[in-house]
């Protein structure tokens, strides 16, 4: 017999690359949902669409997160989304053509990033590293080479964008396509793509996050696979890089918080939440979940021990979405040289510091 009969749920299902278009289009209809899974949040806060989790959330449910994930999804002191699920990212390799090419281990160096595609490049069978400036996942990209360069998108709570740092690392990311080190396609193919041109065979190493472990053995069963941390540049500390989705409650005139809360409850429920992670291959949020599969399986263990220490996107920040829309048109332009990797940033940089200016004179 169901537990709540007359909790009715409408669930839409949206591909992640329109979700976008599908919630932003809600919200100006003044239709917005009552729950939406996105991986940006503060930009809802600061207009003041959002509702404080802690009205919604049983005090049984708030005590399962993880406490640095639950603080990520805070602004102004309020709790206004909750983790919903996350991933950590590592560098994934074909151990086949690393084989072929005479590479014993995965790069954790730029040097050794370059030395090793050079040498995939040379048996003239695959391509050496891929590198995803798409639509899809260039803010990524950039915090893997902005932070392996030392550098990082917010220094002392301010835009640091165009640092000496973040440059160096677009640069890096521009030389390795020039060199011909990179896959062909960068600002074309996205991430699952990739991946599955790594399970072909054409394609040697890529950044991805520990779902890769879930998702291609299922599509490529004989793919022998292999994972090291993101290379940094030389000299500079190993970094962790962590991304996490989560669930906001947008203000309405139907908002039945109590309902809302019992779906959250039975959402995180151990058995209904470790199927939904196990299927999909992330890691969870809930900390009995996160203990009962790190139990299981030592890779979960590690990867969620390296989680705790990892860096985040600046999703804090209400600029912070406007700022990945512009970053998403400017790969092609530095891939082609229409613009340097300085001029690049130097716009994002701009952009970015009047885009808080406006939000602080909205406010």
């Amino acid at each position: 017999m169901l537990k709540n009969p007359n909790i009715v749920i409408d669930l839409q299902v949206a591909n992640w690359d329109i979700l976008d278009s599908i919630y932003t289009t809600m919200i100006s209809k003044n239709q917005p949902p009552d729950l939406l899974n996105t991986n940006v949040f503060s930009h809802f806060a600061y207009d003041g669409l959002l509702n404080d989790m802690n009205d919604i959330l049983s005090p049984e449910l708030r005590s399962k997160f993880y406490p640095d994930l639950m603080k990520l999804d805070q602004w102004d002191n309020k709790q206004y989304g909750v983790p919903y699920v996350s991933s950590n990212r590592k560098l994934y390799y074909n151990k086949e053509l690393f084989r072929e090419a005479g590479i014993s281990k995965p790069p954790a160096t730029w040097s050794e990033l370059k030395q090793d595609s050079m040498k995939v490049k040379n048996t003239g069978k695959a391509h050496g590293f891929g590198v995803d400036l798409s639509d899809n996942e260039i803010q990524a990209y950039l915090s893997y080479f902005f932070l392996g360069a030392g550098g990082g998108w917010i220094k002392d709570g301010k835009w640091n964008i165009n640092s000496p740092q973040n440059i160096e690392g677009l640069s890096f990311l521009k030389d390795m396509y020039t060199e011909g080190l990179s896959d062909p396609d960068p600002t074309v193919t996205t991430r699952d793509e990739k991946q599955r041109i790594v399970g072909d065979g054409k394609l040697s190493m890529m950044i991805s996050g520990n779902y890769f472990t879930s998702v291609m053995p299922r599509e490529f069963p004989g793919l022998q696979y292999g994972s090291g941390s993101i290379p940094v540049k030389d000299g500079v500390p190993p970094i962790n890089f962590g991304v996490h989705d989560m669930l906001v409650s947008f203000k309405t005139d139907h908002t039945d918080k109590e309902a809302i809360s019992k779906f959250l409850d039975y959402l995180y429920s151990d058995p209904i939440y470790t199927e939904i992670i196990s299927r999909e291959g992330f890691l969870p949020v809930t900390k009995d979940v996160g203990s009962q599969m790190s139990a299981a399986n030592p890779l979960t263990k590690q990867n969620l021990t390296d989680l705790r220490t990892a860096q985040f996107y600046p999703v804090q920040q209400p600029e912070w979405q406007s700022i990945m829309d512009t970053a998403r048109k400017m790969g092609d332009a530095v891939l082609h040289d229409h613009v340097s990797p300085k001029q690049a940033l130097d716009q994002l940089q701009k952009f970015a510091e009047e885009k808080r200016l406006e939000n602080t004179n909205k406010h």
